[in-house]
């Protein structure tokens, strides 16, 4: 004959349920921690003005001036003494010194003396495109029209700047090259003067005026006759080529 259990003896019938309430308990406990909220303590301080009790403002001292009191004015004389003979003054009479329109005034005679007037010559600048006579580049006194001369004279021009070019080590070195436009004038004297260079680097600018200061001096041109300062401008090319 076998031999049964109890049923109210067996441990793990409930458990079960006992693993279902405890793990509510646990679920219940944890949500519980996670909602706790903690707050930092405020600490209180009392804000106090401080006054100083003494507010007796310094007066500064002043020294006193002692005025000396004028005396009093003299007394008066008892008795006035009567003076019976009086002196006479003689009146003064100014006169007028204003001319009217009866005083005659005799005609005055005055000498001026001729001066001389210099004459200034005024300086006369002209553009090279519209100078009635172009200035005369040394080499180009026996062309006969002023259109040959002028042309005579870009070509001389052309060769100096050829002749005396020299690109500057510098500017090679950093890979420096454009166009200078150099503009200047050529004077009543056919000296040059007033050299303006404009590029896009100092060391280029530098080199084209350079090359045009070393311009010939040259027969000025005429404008009406007489000596006239000539602008002339041209361009100058800076380029490096790979050999």
């Amino acid at each position: 004959m076998e031999r049964k259990k109890n049923p109210q003896a067996d441990l793990n019938r409930n458990s079960g349920l006992y693993f279902v309430i405890g793990l509510a308990i646990v679920l219940f406990t944890v949500w519980r921690l996670l909602e706790y909220k903690t707050y930092d303590t405020v600490k209180e301080y009392d804000t106090v003005l401080n006054v100083m009790d003494n507010m007796d403002e310094e007066v500064p001292i002043t020294e006193m001036i002692k005025t000396v009191t004028p005396p009093p004015p003299p007394a008066a004389p008892d008795v006035i003494a009567i003076v019976e003979d009086m002196v006479e003054v003689e009146e003064t009479i100014i006169e007028s010194t204003e001319s009217s329109q009866e005083t005659y005034v005799e005609d005055a005679i005055v000498s001026v003396e001729e001066v001389e007037v210099e004459e200034v010559e005024e300086e006369i600048s002209v553009p090279f495109a519209v100078i009635e006579d172009v200035p005369v580049f040394p080499g180009c006194e026996n062309l006969a029209t002023n259109a040959e001369r002028k042309a005579c004279f870009n070509e001389m021009i052309q060769e100096h700047i050829k002749t005396n070019f020299k690109y500057p080590s510098t500017a090679i070195e950093l890979g420096i090259q454009g166009r200078v436009y150099v503009q200047f004038e050529i004077n009543q004297y056919g000296k040059v003067s007033k050299i303006l260079e404009r590029g896009p680097d100092k060391l280029l600018e530098a080199e084209a005026g350079r090359i045009i200061a070393l311009l010939p001096p040259m027969k000025p041109g005429m404008q009406r006759g007489r000596p006239a300062t000539v602008r002339y401008a041209v361009p100058i090319n800076f380029v490096m080529q790979m050999q």
